[in-house]
């Protein structure tokens, strides 16, 4: 592993961001680990009740149970009282010694021991976002402990993504902690100072956010008991209730060690020496970095998606690839991803369950991380999760439709969708200058053909199939509900001008039926036949310009047509438009000049086709409709 060194804040930012730095302070590079929390977790507890442990999960502690000791007559905590949060069941748990170890929960749990007792515990809030993967590069990223207001900031890659965030601001102990619009614009203006300029940090860039509470600890036997202690602290009260409180993950072995000790101590437990040194956690015994390559020549799984069955499970990656299900294409052969854009499979759901997942927002933030790194996506893999853990579970219907809208309040709530989508409201104001209201306008209307004031479905199919492409109606119905802001079924003009105005702010990114309608705009320009109701401004193509409905041109104007370039000459009106003759066959389109009766002169730079109606109007085939302006 390389060695930390000096480094100038130029070379750093330079390299993090391919421009010279804004800032000019010196820095240091530090070599840092970096892994899953949540799969840490989730394997420590595996590893234990491998060696014996008894380990439940959806447990909640009401009370600590006491029993009087006859040799001295005083209070000993003898066990917990628990509940089922699940079921609501409630069972007592003896025990010779009771270990507190709750983190931001320490003192609700020390005051059921003693309610004199004060406070250990100071939680402060950490408010993250997670932002695309170019936002950093892989395998570097930047901490600076003196940002505007004093509060640390960094940005690190993460899972592909960059996760940027703050730490240490007051909060109140809460088991559902929601980020703030204030934390999430104080972390992307401090990022912004460390990118270049050219690179636009934009509001609408935050694809999930989220609030940790850290559980900050004073000491209480020390003589300065309002300084916060930055290592773990083990206290046992006059009942023998033991608490680890503060610390760390790169220290959680530490603090174990240390806990179980004194526990010994104050207990006169027998137990041998401590085995911790040396100890693998499930799935660590036969990993290797080239385990994923074995992964994809046994079972025909993608590269993506091996390498991270490989990180996240270790050697227990291949009883998820036993499980997976074949596709039924050439490759990969086994693997169904649950999105598209992140390599988390429909067989990590069955095997979750087996890790005691019991419901969908176990699956979405702490079997996978779905929820940390994009909650659109967790939002959009959420109906086939529902759907595999019913059936592993034997859920009801009315089950898994509790379990859909509890992990959509989560992902609203407490994962940042919420304050996504106050982004874009019915309220939301439209700042556009009048020529972006205009082509916005010009763009909604090749959509609404009937000048209803507003699309739906029905509008948007028929200009796909006109440009032949085809997209699934529920998938169209999800595209046009993320801008029907009032919710009645279809996207009015105000509701699509502030889109496009949020768009513009940066405020929003990624909107599907933005991208759909300028995409459908551009690939209806490009075709060679125009149908007469479209409409919009000229189009370079071929170095001829070619005009659409409402253009005025002029003389010496050259336009386009599919098998003949007319050029305007010898117009006595400064402007003309062409349009139908009168009483010309409806596919002739002729030019004229709106004050004579008389068609203008036509010269025609190439020959025209056979079927050409006279000098002043052109036929341009028989089957199809003609290329008009007017």
């Amino acid at each position: 592993m390389p060695c930390g060194c000096a480094i100038s804040c130029i070379d750093i930012i330079t390299f993090l961001s391919g421009a010279a730095a804004r800032r000019s302070r010196p820095a240091v590079t530090v070599v840092h680990g970096q892994h899953n929390d949540a799969r840490m977790n989730l394997a420590i507890a595996l590893t234990a009740a491998r060696y014996g442990a008894a380990t439940a999960n959806y447990a909640e502690v009401l009370r600590l149970l006491k029993t009087t000791d006859p040799a001295s007559g005083k209070e000993r905590v003898c066990g917990v009282r628990c509940r089922d949060v699940l079921t609501g069941q409630e069972f007592d748990v003896k025990a010779k010694c009771v270990i507190n170890a709750t983190g931001p929960f320490t003192d609700s749990v020390r005051k059921m021991d003693d309610q004199e007792v004060p406070n250990i515990c100071q939680p402060s809030a950490g408010v993250h976002i997670v932002m695309p993967g170019y936002y950093s590069p892989d395998n570097m990223g930047l901490l600076d402990p003196a940002t505007s207001d004093g509060r640390v900031i960094f940005f690190l890659p993460w899972e592909k993504m960059t996760i940027a965030g703050t730490t240490d601001s007051p909060t109140d102990v809460t088991s559902h902690p929601i980020p703030t619009e204030e934390d999430i614009n104080f972390i992307l203006n401090e990022v912004r100072n460390y990118l270049s300029v050219d690179v636009e940090v934009r509001r609408g860039d935050v694809l999930a956010a989220w609030s940790g509470i850290r559980p900050l600890v004073t000491d209480p036997n020390s003589k300065d008991t309002q300084s916060i202690s930055r290592n773990h602290v083990v206290t046992i009260s006059n009942s023998g209730l033991v608490t680890i409180a503060g610390g760390k993950w790169t220290t959680y072995r530490a603090m174990a060690q240390d806990t179980i000790d004194a526990a010994i101590q104050a207990h006169d437990l027998k137990a041998g020496s401590s085995k911790t040194i040396g100890l693998q956690l499930q799935g660590a015994e036969d990993w290797s970095p080239t385990l994923y390559i074995r992964l994809v020549q046994d079972y025909g799984l993608e590269s993506e998606v091996a390498q991270h069955l490989a990180s996240t499970y270790g050697d227990k990656a291949f009883e998820v690839a036993k499980i997976a299900q074949v596709t039924g294409k050439r490759w990969p052969i086994v693997g169904k991803r649950l999105v598209s854009e992140f390599p988390y499979i429909e067989a990590e759901v069955v095997y979750g369950v087996k890790e005691y997942a019991r419901t969908a927002v176990d699956m979405i933030s702490r079997r996978t991380r779905l929820a940390f790194l994009n909650v659109q996506a967790a939002e959009e893999a959420l109906p086939r999760i529902v759907d595999i853990m019913g059936k592993e579970l034997n859920w009801s219907e009315q089950k898994k439709k509790e379990e859909l809208e509890a992990a959509k309040k989560f992902l609203y709530y407490e994962m940042g969708y919420k304050v996504k989508s106050d982004q874009l409201t019915d309220s939301s104001e439209i700042s556009l200058v009048p020529s972006d209201i205009e082509r916005y306008k010009k763009r909604f209307h090749m959509f609404d053909k009937d000048k209803k004031g507003f699309i739906t479905i029905l509008d948007v199919q028929r200009v796909l199939e006109s440009i032949s492409v085809q997209i699934a109606e529920n998938t169209l119905h999800e595209i046009l509900n993320e801008v029907d802001l009032n919710k009645n079924g279809q996207v009015e003009l105000n509701e699509f001008l502030q889109l496009m105005s949020a768009i513009q702010k940066g405020h929003v990114s990624g909107s599907r039926l933005a991208v759909l309608m300028k995409t459908a705009e551009e690939n209806l320009r490009q075709r060679v036949v125009i149908p007469v109701d479209r409409s919009g401004g000229g189009l370079a193509r071929g170095g001829e310009l070619v005009f659409w409905i409402g253009e005025s041109i002029t003389n010496g104007t050259k336009v386009t047509l599919p098998e003949a370039v007319v050029t305007v000459k010898n117009c006595r009106e400064p402007s003309v438009r062409l349009g139908y003759a009168a009483g010309a066959a409806p596919s002739a389109p002729r030019l004229a000049c709106p004050r004579f009766a008389s068609p203008a002169p036509l010269r025609r730079a190439v020959p025209p086709p056979a079927n050409a109606w006279n000098r002043a109007a052109l036929q341009l085939d028989a089957s199809s409709p003609p290329a008009v302006i007017d």
